[in-house]
């Protein structure tokens, strides 16, 4: 019994440390299946979203948005635990030569002495006795030290890719509406007079998709980091700009087709890939997006707009062939993340988040509105 606890509190701590080691220091994507981090993940998240049911519609956004900063707690905290665990299966499995033990007490008094040498606690109580328990000892605390290390470094570098990552996706919020569409972005744009700013907005877009599709895959519990407001998230920031490339390159005149292009390749690379790491098989939708009828009242929606498509009846045909490229990713990732996408145009009567507030007192005419409005304030 004494080698079979302490070949498995081996591999327990080995299992452990080398999850560790693939969730903080290795900075690519781990493709291997069976993981601690991903187990813990696909349990506490299914667990968390059932959870949410209960709760109600109404609170269940904000309770969502617990679980991204909790679960990181809770993951610290199960590394610790099972670490604990394995290196008291191997003091146990030595004969506890630990000096001080009360008589009968047993396994708990190595996961007790284990624990205060983890943490490198340091009470004295409890010591060992002969030179193999020393070196697991040793072993021990040099392990929880180095742990506690990189823990210390680890947090700021996910909450530094978080900023950054929702930096940009505010930035939709005056441009593209709360939620943002793709129709209300180039409309809002050809307000001010051109277009020749989305390829700029664009660009700064196929950036932040390559640093989504770099920061997620090293560290995919930042996809469960929910934004600040409940009609943002990252997967409707990306569903809004591959949508509005590809009304760009279905045809509305202003706009270099070759930036779409680009962003829309890289902005489907991270979609593809994100839904891969968190198993989100796309499928058939179970609803079209883009109907006819809804093509129909975007293109009336761009035509007032003086956004008109210029690949007439061609151009419904060009968007489907583009769409089926990321949409059934993007579904599949809105569905398993519980962040829905947002449709093509905008809500009728909703205010931005900038306008909205809990005291109720901002009424201020928006930028983007219409210039007979705007003249009438002057």
């Amino acid at each position: 019994m004494g080698v079979l606890a302490m070949a498995v509190g081996a591999l327990l701590v080995a299992a452990v440390l080398w999850d560790i080691f693939e969730t903080i220091v290795l900075p690519r994507r781990v493709t291997r299946r069976l993981r601690l981090t991903r187990l813990y993940y696909r349990a506490t998240w299914a667990a968390w979203c059932s959870l949410a049911d209960l709760i109600g519609e109404a609170r269940a956004e904000g309770f969502l948005g617990l679980f991204g900063p909790l679960s990181l707690i809770l993951l610290l905290l199960a590394w610790a635990v099972l670490a604990i665990f394995g290196y008291a299966l191997l003091q146990w499995g030595l004969g506890t030569h630990l000096a001080g033990v009360p008589g009968n007490f047993g396994f708990g008094a190595d996961l007790y002495y284990s624990g205060t040498t983890f943490f490198t606690l340091g009470l004295g109580d409890i010591a060992p006795r002969t030179a193999s328990a020393r070196v697991v000892s040793v072993v021990e605390a040099g392990t929880g030290f180095g742990v506690l290390a990189l823990v210390i470094g680890y947090l700021p570098v996910l909450y530094q890719a978080f900023s950054a990552r929702e930096q940009r996706i505010v930035l939709l919020d005056a441009r593209a509406g709360s939620p943002p569409t793709a129709v209300e972005l180039l409309r809002r744009y050809k307000a001010d007079g051109d277009l020749e700013d989305v390829a700029t907005l664009l660009e700064t877009f196929e950036g932040w998709a390559a640093g989504l599709l770099e920061s997620h895959s090293s560290y995919p519990m930042l996809a469960y980091f929910r934004s600040q407001h409940d009609h943002e998230s990252w997967v409707a920031a990306l569903a809004v700009i591959l949508d509005t490339c590809a009304l760009v390159m279905a045809g509305v005149d202003g706009v270099p087709v070759r930036t779409a292009r680009w962003t829309y390749a890289m902005a489907t690379h991270a979609a593809i890939d994100l839904s891969q790491i968190f198993a989100a098989r796309p499928a058939q939708l179970r609803s079209d997006r883009l109907d006819h009828a809804t093509f129909e009242r975007v293109r009336a929606a761009l035509e007032a707009a003086g956004v008109p498509l210029r690949m007439g009846e061609d151009a419904e045909e060009v968007l489907a062939d583009l769409r089926a490229g990321y949409e059934p990713y993007l579904s599949a990732l809105a569905a398993t993340l519980r962040m829905p996408l947002p449709g093509w145009l905008p809500d009728a009567d909703v205010l931005d988040d900038w306008q909205s507030s809990g005291w109720e007192l901002h009424s201020a005419l928006p930028p983007f509105a219409l210039p007979e409005k705007l003249a009438q304030r002057a």
